[in-house]
Formats: C-alpha cells, structure tokens, sequence
C-alpha cells in the first residue's frame, strides 16, 4: 500500500497542533515538546538561510573578488562574523567585544534612522497633509467631514508626542512638575494611546483566531481524507 504523504504531514500537523492546544488545561510536557519543536526547527531554518545566502555567497565573492576594495570589505566582514564565535567560550569572549560593539551602534543607528525616516517623518505629513484643499470642495457637509477628520489626525499626533514627553521643571518643594496645559495634552495622548493599543489587541486577537480556525478546519479535513479513505 503506497503512503500517502500529505496524511502523514496532515496527522503530523494534528498532534502538533492538539500538543498546542494542551496548554489550555495548564503547562505540561506536551506543549512544552511542541515548543522546543517550533524554536528548534526555527533556529535550523535561520541558520540554513545564513549558510546559504549570506555565508556561502560571501566566500565565493571573496574567492573570485578582483576589485581590491571589495576584497578588503568582504574579508573584514567575514573575520569579525567569525569572531562573533569566540562569544562561544569565556576565555575568548573578549575577541568577539569588537564585533558586538559594531553590531549594537550600527543597529542603533539603523534603529533611530528607520523611527525617524520611516515613522515620525512620515507620520507628520501625514497630519499636515490630512487638511486637503477645501476650496475645491463645494458641499459644506463634506467641507466639515474633511476638516473634522484632519483635525482628529493632527491633534491625535501632537497628544501622542506630548504623551512621551518627560521632562518637567521643579516646583517649589523641589518636587518635578510639568506645566498643566502640557499635563492635559499628554492625558488627552494617553486616551489616544489606549484606543491604539486597543485596535492593536483587536487585531491579533482577529489574527489568532483566525489562525485556530484554520487549525481546526485542517483537523476536520484530515478526519475527512481518512473517512473518505477508508
């Protein structure tokens, strides 16, 4: 009798998943195998990514390399990856420091350029820009709607920024103190903050039970191809 691989990967994916599932009756060995499963073949699937597409493709560059700048680039790239292996033992920790220095400042940087160019930037003229041209626009009710809607935008975008701000001055009993108008734009920020996080949760609790429907109707489908099968 031949075997039928997608039953054996469907059966595979139903113990997984009801091994998942386990954990509504509390923490138990069975869940836990699911997870060190999912993290181990995770870990395997990253790593064979690096071998093949970063690793492999950078020696074969630095074997074949004729220009002398990028040889010189692409070796001190791969000796300080390499040396992120002495992290490894604590003897030869020390020779991995450098390595990791310039991984944090050039993630750091990448980090606090992205937030700027790809977020705060954006976001502000996306506030500014929300006020289109109500001159071209001849119903009053719609003038309104446009103007009602830009306004929620821009002013949603100054509470929040004033909610993350966290200097204040000191009173007179030493104790810090921010200005009231500041305070009452930073509590409006934090209702604009709440409603976010909210939508946020809304989401990916949509996002999660949309991920056990779709367990649950692989579990009907499996029982269905055996039924139908035998």
């Amino acid at each position: 009798m031949p075997i039928d691989i997608d039953i054996i990967s469907a059966g595979i994916g139903l113990l997984l998943t009801v091994m998942i599932f386990s954990y509504l009756i509390g923490d138990n060995p069975l869940f836990r195998v699911a997870v060190y499963i999912f993290v181990g073949v995770a870990s395997g699937y990253a790593a064979t990514v690096v071998v093949y597409y970063v690793f492999i493709p950078r020696l074969a560059n630095l074997l074949q390399a004729n220009d002398l700048s990028q040889l010189i680039f692409t070796a001190i790239s791969l000796l300080l990856g390499v040396s992120l292996l002495a992290k490894f033992f604590p003897r030869t920790s020390w020779m991995g420091s450098f390595a990791m220095a310039v991984l944090v400042g050039v993630g750091a940087a990448a980090v606090i350029g992205g937030a700027l160019l790809g977020t705060v930037v954006p976001q502000l003229q996306a506030a500014i820009g929300t006020f289109p041209d109500l001159r071209s626009v001849v119903d009053w009710g719609t003038k309104v709607r446009m103007f009602g809607e830009g306004a929620v935008m821009l002013l949603g975008t100054v509470f929040t920024l004033a909610a993350f701000h966290f200097s204040a001055g000191r009173a007179a009993d030493g104790t810090p103190k921010r200005p009231r108008l500041l305070e009452m734009a930073a509590w409006v920020g934090r209702i604009f903050v709440a409603i976010t996080l909210g939508v946020i949760f809304a989401g990916v609790y949509m996002a999660a039970l949309t991920a056990m429907i779709e367990r649950l109707s692989s579990i009907i489908d499996f029982f269905r191809q055996l039924l139908i099968g035998s």
